[in-house]
């Protein structure tokens, strides 16, 4: 059962680097919206800057970043930095990540801020519901 919001989430999606498989967060980009969420989706090959620079742009509840090239070890980080010299409140901004991330590095990626991070077989319902149990409903 979906709960009901005052306002929709607005969630940031993007694809840092230079990774150019975008199948799977298009997916996930139509699965948000007919959930009811606002989506900006920056598309492919956007850099960690630019994507910090839409989220404070965008007041984002959620920012969410995939890498499928194995560069989520180097960007995903840096997207955090990045975020934080922005100014993005990542106590309130929910971070989360996208991929063919191992575990091992998925618990890495934790450590900077990620909430979660979602591999292969992740269903669409499980990334709404998460988005809806951590973005605050006022």
């Amino acid at each position: 059962m979906r709960r009901t919001r005052k306002f929709p989430i607005r969630v940031l999606l993007a694809k840092p680097g230079l990774d150019g498989h975008d199948r799977g967060i298009k997916v996930i980009v139509r699965a948000l919206r007919d959930a009811g969420m606002e989506v900006i989706y920056m598309g492919l090959r956007v850099s960690p800057d630019s994507i910090a620079k839409a989220a404070l742009e965008e007041d984002a509840d959620a920012v969410g970043v995939s890498n499928l090239s194995g560069a989520h070890t180097t960007l995903f980080p840096e997207v955090v930095k990045q975020l934080e010299a922005s100014g993005v409140d990542l106590r309130r901004v929910v971070l989360f990540g996208g991929g063919t991330i191992p575990p091992d590095d998925q618990q890495e990626l934790r450590t900077f801020g990620y909430r979660a991070i979602f591999g292969p077989g992740t269903t669409t319902d499980e990334i709404i519901d998460f988005l809806e149990k951590e973005v605050p409903s006022e």
